[in-house]
């Protein structure tokens, strides 16, 4: 069982750090391409990658929370699962609802974002929906990272006892 546990603490570790890693792809587009659109649609392509690995990710880890083990302590094993779904919910609203809401503006408004004065109803709600799209993905990689906690510091059961001593076992003092 702590073979599966690791994979699956290496899977949310992958995805963690890509989603570190988008924050900065993002900002350095913004920051290096010399139109912002073009640089818009880099991010909007890398944040669709990210979240259909999430969700993706998400799940897998939800189903294989099944296979942990019976020695594990139920009420972190819930709370991960809840975590887990924290994820994957985050992904898919930021992916599915948040995504294609901008992508319907986008489309609405018919030229590039900065073209359009700030005090424009149709720019107001894009800079609402993009500021949610940004909690949305902080509140997934929050979920990851306590989970990422949760599965690090998971104990599994205590190994069988047999005449050999534990020479791992450092609660002993040290005898000869």
């Amino acid at each position: 069982m702590k073979f599966i546990s690791d994979i699956r603490l290496l899977l949310l570790a992958i995805w963690l750090g890509a989603a570190v890693f988008f924050i900065a792809v993002a900002q350095s587009a913004f920051a290096v391409v010399p139109q912002r659109e073009l640089a818009g649609a880099v991010v909007n392509r890398t944040l669709a990658v990210l979240n259909y690995s999430g969700l993706a990710i998400a799940l897998i880890l939800l189903i294989t929370s099944w296979a942990i083990g019976k020695n594990v302590n139920r009420f972190w094993l819930w709370t991960e699962r809840a975590l887990l779904i924290i994820i994957a919910a985050a992904c898919a609203v930021g992916q599915f609802v948040i995504g294609l809401w901008l992508s319907m503006l986008r489309t609405q408004i018919g030229r590039p974002i900065d073209e359009v004065a700030a005090d424009d109803p149709l720019r107001i709600q894009f800079n609402s929906l993009h500021e949610y799209s940004v909690w949305v993905l902080m509140t997934g990689m929050a979920a990851a990272l306590i989970a990422f906690f949760i599965i690090s510091n998971r104990k599994f059961g205590l190994p069988a006892k047999s005449g050999t001593p534990d020479v791992y076992d450092f609660q002993k003092e040290f005898k000869i």
